[in-house]
């Protein structure tokens, strides 16, 4: 057991140091550039009066509600999750699952809102939607996902940040502490201010 707890938090600490990150094309980017250039899309859009959504799936979903309250809370900015579970299962029984966040992102999106699409593997058709739909209706996108670099979302964002792990876990705990990374270069930001 002692083993299994030591190369858990062995491969999970070297991670912290794994994170990629790249722009639109796939164009890689330097990591800490890549945080300052997410809290600047941020604070651009939270500063002309837009806002920040956020959107994932189950582990991903959770980390999108914790980080809505976090940025409204601690950052003072106008932040929201789309996971409210009468509006999910409205618009997955009524429409289809692969349209949970697309349809409820083209009424509440303004041109300049940013959205941070969350997925650890990337392929989850409903991120991928809500991405695409920020992007047609003039929303940044930022991306976090994992597993495999070659996934499918971690090509639609102005930054993309990846953790090349194929633990749920794993990722899911890195994606947090680098929207948590994000928030906390805003707040330091403001305070120099």
């Amino acid at each position: 057991m002692k083993k299994f707890v030591k190369e858990y938090y062995s491969e999970l600490g070297g991670l912290f140091s794994s994170v990629s990150a790249s722009g639109p094309g796939g164009k890689s980017l330097d990591f800490g550039e890549s945080v300052a250039l997410a809290a600047d899309l941020m604070e651009a859009a939270c500063g002309s009066g837009r806002k920040i959504m956020f959107v994932g799936n189950g582990a991903s979903a959770a980390i999108s509600s914790h980080l809505a309250a976090d940025y409204l809370k601690n950052g003072g900015m106008r932040a929201m999750a789309f996971n409210d579970a009468a509006l999910l299962t409205c618009v997955s029984n009524d429409i289809s699952y692969s349209k949970v966040f697309e349809v409820p992102l083209k009424v509440m999106a303004d041109a300049g809102d940013l959205l941070v699409a969350i997925s650890s593997s990337g392929r989850s058709p409903n991120v991928i939607a809500a991405a695409k739909a920020a992007s047609a209706a003039g929303c940044p996108v930022i991306t976090l996902t994992g597993f495999s670099r070659s996934n499918p979302l971690r090509r639609l964002g102005a930054v993309n940040f990846h953790v090349p792990s194929s633990l749920y876990g794993h990722v899911e705990i890195v994606h947090h502490s680098i929207c948590h990374c994000i928030l906390e270069h805003i707040i330091e930001g403001a305070k120099k201010r």
